[in-house]
């Protein structure tokens, strides 16, 4: 990598910029194997993980707990599911799986959001999915529970009043490349047939190869040593291995060939930027249906570091476009 053309790195918008100034050393921390317990203590402490009462906002939504068996008989997942309260009949879903690197968050604290901006506008139920988390359960735990949970949606769509033929897999970060997996896990054993998949900066690769992963290291708010030691708490003795399977990282997949519609989107100031251009351009060779965004002057989280700022906005609108335009009416 030249070290001169690495230096040279894309500026962040002003609105921004201004918010991870504001944030501080918190926007800025970087993810260590040694560190990593601590991560998971802060993370849980901070992270918000509102009750299905606080979820329910007075009424305004309809939200339940669920627990389905996994796969290999080995306990159970948990979903949590939600919709707008008096909706009837057969909404169509959105799958959604968390971010926080495969190592921290959860399913709840996405909800409200998740809930605001799609459920009720767009008329969609959400499922959430809280996944095993790394480094207490390795891969394939995670996309299995996904996978598992995701099974179940599907084959108890109408005690759940959703519509399984109108499912979209979604996630941020770590959740968009695990719905990626899902996407590929599905196609590959014959399981449910979401119509779309929802990429939000999606972690994709565990090479940490790409161009902008070394160009934007020391500036994006997610370091790539942070995203490696992420990536080794996931694999363990597997991280790096030549013949990793595409259901752990998505951009080792050799076929992308019949999934479902993509929604792609990355910063321009992005450590995933490259992965994720490269994910879409490999589907479009495949023959498939991507559409890729990449903001400018964005960087890792910008939405949540800038929710207000034009271009978070902005983002959030396309997102909500495509979700219009892929889900038909029942």
């Amino acid at each position: 990598m030249d070290e001169v053309l690495a230096r040279r790195v894309p500026p962040l918008d002003p609105q921004v910029g201004a918010a991870v100034a504001a944030a501080g050393e918190r926007a800025r921390q970087v993810l260590t194997p040694e560190g990593l317990a601590a991560w998971q203590e802060r993370d849980a402490a901070a992270r918000p993980r509102p009750t299905p009462d606080q979820l329910r906002d007075g009424g305004r939504f309809e939200v339940a707990e669920l627990r389905v068996p996994r796969a290999d008989g080995g306990g159970e997942v948990t979903l949590v599911s939600g919709r707008p309260a008096g909706v009837g009949g057969a909404l169509p879903v959105l799958y959604y799986l968390h971010g926080g690197g495969m190592v921290s968050g959860n399913a709840w604290s996405v909800l409200p959001r998740l809930l605001r901006s799609w459920a009720l506008p767009l008329g969609l139920a959400v499922v959430s999915v809280e996944y095993r988390l790394a480094p207490r359960t390795r891969f394939p735990g995670a996309v299995e529970d996904g996978y598992a949970g995701l099974c179940w949606v599907g084959e108890h769509a109408a005690a759940l009043g959703v519509d399984a033929r109108r499912l979209v897999i979604g996630g941020k970060s770590a959740g968009g490349g695990l719905a990626a997996a899902l996407a590929l896990l599905a196609r590959d054993r014959g399981g449910p047939a979401p119509i779309g998949q929802l990429l939000l900066s999606p972690m994709l690769d565990d090479r940490g190869g790409t161009f902008s992963s070394h160009q934007m290291a020391g500036h994006d708010t997610w370091h790539r040593a942070s995203n490696a030691t992420a990536w080794q708490a996931v694999l363990g003795e597997r991280y790096g291995a030549a013949d990793l399977s595409p259901y752990a990282a998505p951009a080792r997949a050799t076929d992308l060939s019949r999934l479902p519609a993509a929604y792609l989107e990355v910063g321009s100031a992005e450590t995933f930027r490259d992965e994720t251009v490269a994910y879409a351009d490999a589907i479009w060779r495949a023959g498939g249906d991507a559409e890729l965004h990449v903001w400018p002057g964005a960087c890792h989280g910008f939405d949540t570091l800038a929710p207000h700022a034009a271009v978070s906005q902005d983002a959030h609108a396309a997102r909500t476009r495509w979700l219009r335009r892929i889900l038909p009416p029942a």
